[in-house]
């Protein structure tokens, strides 16, 4: 024969795929730390998203009923959860529980049908300790518009 050909494999070899692992092992460790505080971020964002909206709609709901509506803790705090009942305490909304989350606020929030606050309320604030203490303060100024800020409540 002229020629003898070298049989050839296709594929990677065994020390190949150990260095891409390798690699692969250390960048995953390098980025789950920032991935634990992006995750943590982003609660604190939904559950302000939530209560935003929670008093929005129970703004609105008070004005088009013409009636006293009050967004309600859960038993244990903001934290647990909270609900909207109209003045005769027919439920509207209720929210679960958010995890991993510290919630204060007031003991409840009354909007008359006029769409303002029955008493100005301290703001309710959301937060979640991580590396760094991540912090949203939602407010509520006298004619019942809900604000949302990527703050401290002051």
């Amino acid at each position: 024969m002229v020629g003898a050909s070298s049989a050839r494999a296709d594929g990677f070899t065994l020390i190949e795929t150990l260095v891409v692992v390798t690699v692969l092992g250390i960048l995953m460790a390098a980025g789950l730390p920032a991935f634990g505080e992006f995750v943590r971020n982003q609660r604190v964002k939904n559950a302000s998203f939530d209560l935003y909206s929670t008093l929005v709609q129970a703004r609105s709901e008070a004005i088009s009923r013409n009636d006293r509506v009050t967004v309600t803790p859960a038993t244990g705090g903001w934290a647990n959860g909270w609900s909207i009942t109209d003045a005769g305490g027919t439920l509207i909304r209720r929210q679960d529980a958010m995890s991993n989350l510290t919630i204060t606020g007031p003991g409840s929030i009354t909007y008359y049908g006029s769409g303002r606050l029955s008493a100005a309320v301290t703001p309710l604030q959301i937060s979640a300790t991580g590396a760094t203490v991540t912090t949203r303060c939602v407010s509520i100024d006298l004619s019942g518009r809900p604000v949302s800020k990527a703050a401290a409540c002051s």
